[in-house]
């Protein structure tokens, strides 16, 4: 057993347990209870911490600072590997065959069996320097800047030809290029000299002295290849962001075309195929030409290759190809990619924590991420699950429930057996765990047609569907089906068109659910108001701060060789505000106690005006049990998309787009959250929700179904019409499935 004592992490009272070994243990209870607190923050986090007390101090300074988890005592801990929802890295060099090592076997079978024989397997990389086309450095791509989105040819320098930002008449940037001397600052763009257009755009960095001045001046295009283009877009900030996207355009390599590698590597094929038509092939046709290759030499090496491409199948990504770059996956499929490099290892007796693995996945699906967990378990290890689903709950040897509510409502266990013993307990979870959604007895009437025409993003084959308006549209398919091509591609951007989805919430640590929201401004102005102070005191941003955390409420202290401390400041104890700001108070709440409250409690708190409204839509998306002054780096991404769609519902919108809005939802959540969108479509919205779950397809008034299997066995609608229609006559995976759960 993992034997776990006084376990206070987050909002966990106290809680002891134990978990079986080499058995699959499943973690229920609603959004908030604790789950993850339990899971990810001690056990997971502690068995991290003690590996890496195993490394050097030097070794250990590179690695990122753990705290030790606030529990006493944490017994018969293995190592532990988290498979996360966490998008892979969205470094462009990084594909699914890179990731998953079978690009590396590829090459490997390439240097012996290729025809002419061209070397080692470091030629056919191309991220090295021996096999990386020479003209795109093994991008596959170009990119080339607009040179018209820099200036307008029609003006002088004078009279503001340059049109990129930081180059207003006048700046110190358009001083410094008007004063250069290297062409005539009133003389029209369009009838400049060939000379005097490379220095304008391409002139290198060259010392100028204007008068008594010395400056350095560099031609427009190389400067803003050497600030922007060269950082990550994500660095930069939102405006210069906005801009470089017009800028910038990205072209196919002339020379590789998109394929990356020398032309010597592409020249060198096995029957008749090269390296870079392998990993455009998707990953189960490219078990099929594997499977073909007859060479005893390298048969372990075919056969290894072959179990992985065969795995990554079975767990329904044979749409994905090599080529794919891993930050276009999404966060179920980089789930799922990353599972299947542990299923191939030979360690054992490993600790397995998993975080919703069913996201992005159709009913039919889960069977099969059933079957991979159930093998890791045989294998050896300890397989602890976060997981909502009922048929991922009923595959498992142990459940823990954890409650009964959510935040401070949670934190509790509720009942620990296996899955009858659960059905039996009378807690929430035992009670919805057999509760089905019913189909609709009538469906509500379109008030007209959003029309997609000849869509083909991605895998899309030509798709022509009338998307109804004024109505409840699910939008579902197995994965890769083409369900997000179709939407995100072909609606997202319209006009009136509102999208909530998953990413991530730019924004810094100091970011929370108040500022987020923009529910700190009238808090402020209330307590400003109540005590006649300045409202700039209430902001842990500015002049009320505590100063020796500056408002963070935590110390970083970095200790050189050792690694890094997070503490809890000495002098504020946490609270972020100066004592004189905490003396303020409003009906007896200083503003660190408001912010330290709940949604649900602050709804309370504030029964009128701005902050009641903007708490009653963050109660309304399920967020009641989320704190005021909540880091937004520690939301789910369930959490996150339900942080925006509140945000929206202020707005005026005509038409929202969810993407699997059930995700991180308990099942009895399911139901708050079907009432929501019933009220967004009264309010004479249309709502369209790309979604897996059975209960929001029943509850749907019209669903378009994509297929028939995913990439190019997908990018087909399969059927339209209503849920009682797709139950009655359907014939694609989601109708046998619907129609199981609503006979159910």
């Amino acid at each position: 057993m993992i034997q776990v004592r006084g376990a206070r992490e987050n909002n966990l009272k106290d809680v002891s347990l134990d978990l079986p070994k080499r058995r699959l243990t499943v973690f229920t209870g609603v959004s908030g209870s604790g789950k993850s607190s339990l899971v990810f923050a001690t056990i997971a986090a502690e068995s991290q911490r003690l590996i890496n007390e195993t490394y050097t101090a030097f070794i250990q300074s590179f690695m990122p600072s753990v705290g030790r988890p606030d529990v006493d005592e944490l017994r018969n801990l293995s190592a532990a590997i988290v498979v996360d929802q966490e998008r892979m890295g969205a470094n462009s060099r990084s594909t699914v065959g890179t990731a998953t090592d079978a690009y590396t076997m590829l090459r490997i079978i390439f240097s012996r069996l290729g025809e002419p024989n061209i070397g080692t397997s470091g030629a056919f990389s191309f991220n090295l320097p021996d096999g990386m086309c020479p003209e795109c450095e093994g991008a596959g791509e170009v990119s080339t800047v607009d040179v018209d989105q820099l200036l307008d040819r029609e003006l002088s320098l004078n009279e503001g030809a340059l049109t990129l930002p930081y180059y207003t008449v006048d700046s110190w940037s358009w001083q410094i290029m008007v004063n250069s001397g290297f062409y005539d600052p009133d003389k029209k763009l369009k009838d400049f000299t060939e000379q005097e257009w490379a220095d304008l755009l391409h002139k290198d960095p060259v010392k100028v002295k204007v008068g008594s001045n010395g400056f350095t001046y560099e031609g427009l295009v190389s400067k803003m290849q050497r600030t922007w283009l060269a950082k990550d877009r994500d660095g930069l900030q939102p405006h210069i962001r906005a801009f470089v996207d017009r800028a910038v355009v990205f072209a196919r390599c002339p020379l590789c075309e998109g394929a990356r590698l020398t032309q010597e590597a592409l020249s060198s094929k096995i029957d008749g195929v090269n390296i870079a038509e392998c990993s455009a092939m998707q990953l189960n046709d490219l078990a099929d030409f594997v499977r073909s290759i007859e060479d005893t030499g390298t048969a372990p090496l075919l056969a290894n290759l072959l179990d992985l491409l065969d795995s990554l199948t079975e767990i329904g990504l044979g749409y994905l190809s090599l080529d794919r770059p891993s930050g276009t996956l999404s966060g179920g499929e980089a789930q799922r990619v990353k599972m299947v490099r542990h299923l191939g290892s030979s360690i054992t007796d490993v600790t397995y924590v998993f975080d919703e693995p069913t996201i992005g996945l159709h009913p039919h699906d889960i069977q099969r991420m059933n079957d991979l967990l159930l093998r890791l378990r045989d294998k050896g290890n300890t397989v602890l699950v976060v997981e909502h689903k009922p048929e991922v709950v009923a595959i498992a040897d142990h459940v823990v429930d954890i409650g009964p509510g959510a935040g401070t409502a949670g934190g509790e266990i509720c009942y620990t057996g296996d899955v009858p013993g659960l059905r039996a307990s009378g807690t929430l979870t035992g009670r919805h765990l057999d509760h089905r959604a019913r189909l609709r007895d009538t469906v509500r009437t379109p008030k007209g047609q959003l029309p997609i025409k000849g869509a083909d993003v991605h895998n899309l084959k030509n798709v022509s569907v009338d998307v109804p308006l004024g109505v409840l549209t699910v939008v579902t398919g197995v994965a890769g089906s083409g369900k997000s091509s179709l939407i995100h591609g072909h609606v997202s951007g319209q006009d009136g068109v509102v999208v909530a989805d998953q990413s991530p919430i730019r924004g810094s640590r100091r970011s929370n659910p108040a500022t987020y929201t923009n529910l700190l401004t009238p808090i402020r102005n209330a307590f400003a108001k109540a005590n006649g102070v300045k409202a700039a005191l209430f902001s842990a941003n500015s002049e009320g701060a505590c100063p020796k955390c500056n408002g963070l409420g935590l110390v970083y202290t970095d200790l050189a060789m050792m690694q890094g401390v997070a503490s809890v400041c000495e002098e504020c104890r946490g609270e972020r505000f100066t004592p004189e700001v905490l003396t303020y108070r409003l009906n007896g709440k200083n503003i660190s106690e408001v912010l330290g409250m709940s949604v649900a409690e602050a709804y309370d708190f504030f029964p009128s005006g701005q902050p009641h409204t903007i708490l009653g839509r963050l109660a309304d998306v399920g967020l009641g049990y989320l704190r005021l002054g909540q880091p937004l780096n520690t939301l789910s991404g369930g959490e996150r998309q339900r942080l925006k769609l509140a945000i929206h519902m202020a707005e005026k919108s005509s038409t929202y787009v969810l993407d699997e809005p059930t995700t991180g939802l308990h099942l009895a959540d399911v139901d708050k959250l079907l009432a929501l969108l019933d009220r967004l479509v009264d309010d004479g919205n249309s709502v369209i929700v790309i979604e897996h779950h059975q209960a929001v397809m029943a509850h749907a008034d019209w669903i378009i179904d994509l297929g028939p299997g995913g990439g190019h066995d997908g990018g087909e609608v399969v059927f339209t019409g209503t849920p009682a229609e797709l139950v009655t006559n359907g014939d694609t995976l989601t109708a046998r499935h619907l129609r199981e759960y609503v006979g159910s």
